[in-house]
């Protein structure tokens, strides 16, 4: 990987960990209390929530946590280990690019529980949530760790599908927001938790997009090739010219006539 292509993800690291600092510097100023839009927010969820809708968020804010998010993170590992060719060449190297992902995503909770419990912002009134939570609100787990996976995939798929890199993005934002969404509407997280959630793992994200290539390969290993020197036109264009000029030469001399003058 080139400086140049280290540049945008470090540049994201850099935006995304600067915003989510000024956040938690801002929310501590204001004492960890929500703000007005805030509880708002949560209020609008609590007296907006018929019990069909109730279950469709838990469903959805389900696939948030436990086995999901490190499947995700599998098979963005399993997509890079099927670039680097056959498995049985080099099993260990195959199984650190396999699990490569699962690992980024285990050490990013643990940054991210960390820093919850640093933080230790109180969630919204338990009278509201529609089923129980635990640990403190900011950043949002759910949200940090369904943003991280559905990120760890969509990157995977652009290194091995450079085409699909967009569709692949747009599905893992949607999938990260869909999450979040569900997590104020569930009246367990305040708007500001989920957003820490969703700034740490583009930090988190960015950081492994500019490690883990050290890691995993770029391209599918192929059968090696002598590498053939440059080759130069000019010299095979005056190589012709000699040999035309000694050709005509030697035509020329066959013509003359010799010493006794032309023959009969």
């Amino acid at each position: 990987m080139t400086g140049a292509d280290l540049r945008r993800p470090a540049a994201l690291a850099a935006a995304c960990g600067g915003a989510f600092v000024l956040l938690a510097v801002v929310l501590a100023v204001h004492g960890w209390r929500p703000f007005g839009f805030e509880a708002a927010a949560v209020h609008w969820g609590v007296t907006h929530r018929p019990e069909e809708a109730r279950a469709a968020a838990i469903a959805v804010t389900a696939l948030g946590t436990d086995v999901f998010p490190y499947a995700l993170a599998l098979a963005a590992g399993a997509l890079c280990a099927r670039m680097g060719g056959p498995s049985g060449r080099r099993g260990r190297r195959t199984a650190a690019v396999l699990l490569a992902p699962v690992g980024w995503l285990a050490a990013g909770q643990l940054l991210r529980q960390a820093l919850m419990r640093s933080f230790a912002r109180p969630r919204p009134p338990a009278a509201g949530w529609a089923f129980d939570a635990s640990w403190f609100a900011f950043p949002s787990g759910h949200a940090f760790t369904s943003a991280l996976s559905a990120g760890l995939l969509a990157w995977a798929v652009a290194r091995a599908r450079p085409r699909a890199a967009r569709t692949a993005t747009a599905a893992a934002l949607l999938f990260a927001a869909a999450i979040g969404s569900t997590r104020v509407f569930l009246g367990v997280h305040w708007p500001l938790d989920v957003l820490g959630g969703w700034l740490l793992a583009g930090c988190w994200l960015a950081l492994g997009a500019c490690l883990l290539p050290h890691l995993l390969p770029t391209a599918p290993d192929g059968p090696r090739h002598r590498t053939r020197p440059p080759h130069d036109d000019r010299a095979d264009h005056r190589h012709r010219r000699v040999a035309a000029t000694a050709l005509l030469s030697a035509r020329r001399t066959r013509c003359l006539p010799g010493p006794g003058g032309p023959s009969r």
